[in-house]
């Protein structure tokens, strides 16, 4: 079976046909993960057309801010002293009755480059008339999905940017980051750009004490070493970061603070049931780097799947404690340290 495309070729693929000057009538670029559909976006608006064409011909809509007729009545155009005339709607999710465009796709103008931005929200469903609309629109142009990255995902990303960038990154400083910062890719890259200008002149691998100096996160009172003193059972260890966390709550918000642990221990518990331990299998089934399944290999022997299940009750138990279910006192720093206790007795 063929490897899956990333997004990441996917969008290389796109902007490979750009810069052949192959056009598609309209581009459909959707997803939740805003960063390729503005990758795209961007590269359309600023090459497409010479500085001189795009005052004619070039138009930027918000879908707020207009409706189907306007998109169309200019789709309709021919350009002005120009091959082509670029279209671009930008939120495109809030213009009234999309559906309406495919009055336009019957019959699309070849001059015309029209790029529909429609950003999807993960909590609410999408009208089933714009997936009929992306679907018939798809046949005549080209339908990019953006969706977001799982977690797991997320340091491999970091790695391979950075590489292009022609840095390196420890794997443990890449899931740094992604604790840190979530699997929002704009966020992510506006990071990374910020430490790569802050690294000393001729440094070409990125460590935890320039993400420390340069982004603010501490190299010691971190969800990745708690997680990791916890599969140890470094009792020191983790109450110095439960303590840290309880003095930043701001920074260390706990509910975060459980989906990480959740996250770790199930890596953990999935490791017991696997028949292949080789290292090679371990990290594609826990979709980890291979430099952490030594890691895991030796918190299963202190952690066995019924001490896992019982981890998740507690975790369960203390995320609707910090919510307020049965709790009417105990602060949320303390709820922290109860947790990590139990987790290691």
């Amino acid at each position: 079976m063929a490897k899956r495309k990333s997004l990441e070729e996917l969008h290389l693929e796109v902007i490979g046909e750009l810069k052949k000057k192959i056009y598609r009538p309209i581009y459909i670029l959707t997803g939740d993960e805003g960063y390729y559909i503005d990758k795209i976006t961007d590269f359309i608006a600023e090459n497409v057309l010479g500085e001189a064409e795009q005052a004619f011909n070039q138009h930027i809509l918000y879908g707020l801010d207009t409706e189907v007729g306007k998109v169309i009545e200019l789709s309709r155009r021919f350009p002005m002293m120009a091959n082509h005339q670029v279209v671009i709607i930008k939120e495109a999710q809030n213009l009234k009755k999309i559906e309406d465009l495919e009055i336009y796709l019957k019959n699309p103008l070849k001059s015309t480059i029209l790029v529909i931005c429609y950003r999807i929200n993960p909590n609410i469903k999408n009208p089933e008339r714009a997936k009929k609309f992306f679907t018939q629109a798809s046949k005549i142009g080209l339908l990019f999905e953006s969706k977001r990255l799982y977690d797991y995902e997320i340091p491999e990303w970091i790695t391979n940017y950075l590489h292009s960038r022609g840095i390196n990154i420890l794997p443990a400083s890449a899931e740094l980051l992604k604790d840190y910062l979530g699997n929002d890719l704009s966020k992510i890259v506006n990071e990374l750009e910020k430490l790569v200008i802050t690294l000393p002149p001729e440094t070409k691998r990125i460590n935890n004490e320039h993400i420390e100096r340069n982004i603010g996160i501490s190299k010691e009172y971190n969800r990745f070493e708690l997680n990791k003193f916890l599969g140890q059972k470094n009792v020191l260890q983790v109450n110095r970061i439960a303590d840290y966390f309880a003095k930043n709550p701001s920074a260390n918000h706990i509910s975060v603070t459980i989906s990480t642990i959740f996250q770790y221990f199930l890596k953990i518990f999935r490791f017991h049931f696997l028949t292949d331990k080789s290292e090679r299998n371990v990290a594609v089934a826990l979709s980890v780097n291979p430099f952490f399944v030594r890691e895991y290999v030796a918190a299963s022997k202190l952690y066995s799947p019924a001490k896992c299940y019982e981890i998740f009750r507690l975790l369960r138990e203390y995320d609707m404690r910090s919510k307020g279910v049965n709790n009417d006192s105990t602060d949320n720093g303390e709820l922290l340290r109860e947790l990590v206790f139990k987790i290691m007795h």
